[in-house]
């Protein structure tokens, strides 16, 4: 039998997206001949993606490469031994849609408690729908084939006129075009709409920020999701603030798009690109 020698290379999403927008120059000097396997947390990619939290200790939801045919931006279907569920707002189980994702049963490696504030952990992961039903925040849709499609926060949701739309279905609809390395969408308080969608866009190598790429942008987003969901603003940004775990901070960008001085940036992993971003958000770059 024919022996490989076989890599597994498994990152965050924000790596991968940091290093997209430097094109396909810098791989293409390395062998990768021996890469079999990718992995992300978190995201929609067109590679093997999961779902997870910290608290839940383990992988819940993913695709199994050779097992289960993989739907590129799909997490996938349930582990086994992981019942996870789609609900309604009152906890019931729904069909195919969108709805909440919850999970229905104990798993061996699941967060017991917080330290010295078992009330707390009862309320954020059991407060939602009650006992029995464990809820980790995140919304998603579920297709005829019980594959379990993430849409984002529920938290991290605008609402533009009475009309409820996921900040990350339109950081996808962003990055989808290929001038787009990276995006993070956040609501800025609107007059008019009440709120509105601002984008903070990282181009990808060779494409420039221009009003033309504005343009086209704002329109790309509307064939993809709706007129609604077009960002009323686009700030290019070379780099988005970030913790050091590689999370991106959106209450600062919040603070930038509404022209308030940012609050603490102690955990960030290079507090110097706020500076650039409330520039080009003055000048409308």
């Amino acid at each position: 039998m024919e022996r490989y020698r076989v890599t597994v290379f498994y990152t965050a999403p924000t790596a991968i997206r940091a290093c997209m927008k430097w094109g396909e120059e810098y791989p293409a000097t390395h062998d990768l001949s021996s890469l079999r396997l990718l992995g992300t947390v978190g995201e929609r990619c067109p590679i093997v993606d999961t779902w997870w939290q910290t608290e839940t200790g383990a992988i819940m939801i993913s695709t199994l490469p050779g097992l289960i045919a993989a739907k590129p931006g799909s997490a996938g279907l349930p582990l086994p031994g992981v019942s996870a569920a789609l609900v309604d707002e009152s906890g019931r189980e729904t069909g195919p849609g969108s709805g909440l994702l919850a999970l229905t049963r104990p798993w061996p490696s699941m967060l017991r408690t917080l330290y010295h504030d078992p009330d707390r952990y009862v309320q954020t992961y059991f407060g939602r729908f009650g006992p029995g039903m464990y809820f980790a925040g995140d919304g998603a849709r579920r297709d005829e084939d019980g594959y379990f499609w993430m849409t984002g926060r529920v938290d991290d949701v605008i609402n533009v006129s009475g009309h409820r739309l996921s900040t990350a279905e339109i950081e996808s609809a962003l990055v989808s075009h290929p001038a787009v390395a990276e995006a993070a969408v956040i609501a800025s308080a609107d007059d008019l709409t009440g709120q509105a969608v601002v984008a903070y866009v990282t181009l990808g190598s060779g494409a420039v920020p221009e009003a033309d790429l504005e343009i086209m942008l704002r329109e790309h987003v509307g064939r993809q999701i709706g007129k609604l969901a077009r960002p009323s603003r686009i700030i290019w940004a070379d780099d988005l603030p970030k913790t050091r775990s590689g999370k991106i901070m959106r209450r600062l960008l919040r603070d930038i798009a509404e022209d308030r001085e940012p609050g603490d940036v102690t955990t960030l992993r290079d507090p110097s690109v706020l500076a650039q971003l409330q520039a080009n958000a003055r000048t409308g770059r």
